[in-house]
């Protein structure tokens, strides 16, 4: 994962270390730090880390963006269709 610091300099947005972001119950999301230390987590509804990584390659759990609805059955007028990988 690219650093947010790399993209707000890319995008032209001004910002000041440390990046620090948090969800909307206070969770802290994402943190970087001026020296390039970054980490980012994702938590459940209860608060619960689900998924941790960071830039010393320390991975832990499965990313929200990596779920699929592979499998997954829908119905569009009347119609039911398996949702498939492309």
């Amino acid at each position: 994962m690219k650093p947010l610091s790399e993209t707000y300099k890319e995008l032209g947005i001004a910002f000041v270390f440390p990046i620090e972001i948090k969800d909307a119950i206070g969770n802290e999301t994402y943190y970087e730090g001026s020296k390039g230390y970054w980490q980012r987590c994702e938590c459940d509804a209860n608060g619960t880390a689900t998924y941790f990584e960071n830039s010393d390659g320390s991975k832990r759990g499965t990313p929200k963006s990596s779920k699929t609805c592979e499998g997954k059955v829908i119905e569009v007028d009347g119609i039911k269709y398996e949702l498939r990988s492309l």
